[in-house]
């Protein structure tokens, strides 16, 4: 073998001995060892001369995918196509099996053919690449097993990168999207706060999310939304606010029923005494005295009329049991009617009640549902009282409905229903000085007892407010309030 041209041997000699890349030199036609350069030999463990007579089994690990055969067809390749890689692992003169990286090259030499094997230990490096992919498994299992999606956005924000657990809350194809196209409230987060998300055509959910600034090296730079589901909890605390509403109303309620108790007690015996004052007078005049006796005859009238609210008022406020009884729905009915009618006197409205003839028992707490009666009604007369007097009537029925539940109607010819379609969350009120909670109240009462309450337009005019309350077994007779 002579050097290269322009080289002396010995300058040949210092070239090859500081090739950091170990290198053997075989034949090309029976794979014999003809050279091995310093950095092979040192790596071995052999010099040159122990080389040359070693066979595949003498220096390669002791596993099929090293045996001679397969390395003689690696050297076949190289010799018949110019060159061929392969992974092989050497064994040294000690016994330490070595990993490389080899790449085997045809060489034309004036004397013969040869391949020469340049080769280096990858055992580090293949070390490395196993803790970063097994490091990168790790992560992308923890990534994708986050209830927190994670996305990073561009100034112009642009979806640059989405975690598995982002696509899974939202959409497959947030890659590269328009993040303003998933934000339901109109404003992309910029800062810790509520939000409302959700893919085109999908039903908003509420998301906790936090934002910060995010730059690694040059391969990713933008805003990082943090981001995790907490629609269940935002449910819970509106839950939470409507029953403490409710809570409220039953304490206002309770106390209004005790100073209505306290009024309708004091008030009675004057009432009682003047009554007896007035029959008394009314009594020792004497029969020339007409227009005295007719005055005395209207104010009777008057203390009794009186005399029979304060029996009505005491008779319903003092029934604020909490437990619920079997009762007649009709029954209820009945019992706030007197009410009702009061209030539409007030506005000069008919009220008609068309009750079923049969009992409709219910399972229910009377106070309440007679409070829901009278909420519906009022709400009624109120609205009918802006119609001209021919037209103010407010019609409240009741009937078994086809799966057996007790049902109550209230048809007004006001204006129709509501526009709001949270009508029944204490946002919606038609009257001046109203807050809306009425109806929001009335909701809970009748979901708590099991029904349902809805509104629906009435033909050809206005509004019907309709509840139902579940069967209950007709051979258990109800208890009358």
């Amino acid at each position: 073998m002579s050097p290269g041209e322009g080289l002396a041997a010995a300058d040949f000699r210092e070239l090859t001995d500081a090739l950091k890349y170990c290198v053997l030199l075989h034949d090309a036609r029976t794979f014999d060892i003809l050279w091995a350069n310093r950095a092979a030999c040192e790596l071995l463990g052999w010099t040159v001369d122990e080389l040359r007579p070693l066979k595949a089994p003498d220096m390669s690990k002791n596993a099929r995918q090293y045996s001679r055969t397969l390395g003689h067809r690696w050297l076949g390749r190289a010799a018949q196509h110019g060159v061929s890689t392969t992974e092989w692992c050497y064994r040294a003169r000690s016994g330490e099996e070595i990993l490389t990286e080899a790449i085997a090259i045809r060489v034309e030499l004036a004397e013969r053919t040869a391949v020469m094997v340049q080769f280096r230990d990858i055992a580090e490096e293949k070390a490395v690449r196993r803790d970063l992919f097994r490091t990168e498994h790790r992560l992308r299992a923890f990534l994708g097993g986050l209830a927190e999606g994670i996305v990073v956005l561009d100034d112009a924000d642009r979806v640059l990168f989405a975690s598995e657990s982002a696509t899974r809350l939202l959409d497959d194809g947030l890659d590269g999207a328009d993040f303003g196209t998933y934000c339901c409230d109109g404003r992309v987060p910029e800062r810790e706060g509520r939000y409302r998300f959700a893919a085109p055509g999908a039903t908003p959910r509420w998301y906790a999310a936090t934002c910060q600034h995010i730059e690694i090296e040059s391969d990713l730079r933008g805003r990082m939304l943090l981001f995790y589901d907490i629609t269940d909890r935002v449910r819970a605390e509106e839950r939470h606010r409507r029953d403490t509403q409710h809570l409220d109303h039953l304490a206002r309620y309770n106390a209004m029923g005790d100073m209505a108790m306290a009024i309708a007690h004091e008030v009675s015996q004057p009432l009682s005494a003047a009554y007896n004052f007035v029959e008394g007078t009314r009594g020792r005049l004497g029969a020339g005295q007409e227009s005295v006796l007719w005055g005395l005859d209207n104010a009777v009238r008057q203390i009794d009329r009186a005399r029979r609210i304060l029996a009505s008022l005491r008779q319903y406020v003092g029934r604020l049991e909490q437990s619920e009884q079997l009762t007649d729905l009709n029954a209820i009915v009945r019992d706030c009617a007197y009410f009702v009618e009061l209030r539409a006197q007030e506005h000069a409205v008919a009220v008609e009640f068309e009750l079923a003839a049969e009992p409709l028992p219910v399972r229910c707490e009377n106070v309440l549902i007679g409070q829901v009666v009278m909420n519906l009604a009022a709400n009624a007369v109120d609205e009918t009282a802006r119609l001209p007097e021919a037209e103010r009537t407010v019609t409240v029925t009741t009937r078994r409905t086809g799966d057996g539940r007790a049902e109550l109607a209230v048809r007004d010819r006001g204006h129709g229903p509501p526009p709001d379609e949270r009508v029944f969350e204490g946002v919606f009120t038609a009257k001046e000085n109203g807050s809306g909670i009425g109806l929001a109240l009335s909701h809970r009462i009748i979901a708590r007892h099991g029904g349902t309450l809805d509104v629906h337009a009435n033909e050809p005019r206005g509004s019907v407010f309709r509840f139902t309350l579940p069967a209950v077994p007709t051979h258990h007779p109800p208890t009358e309030p």
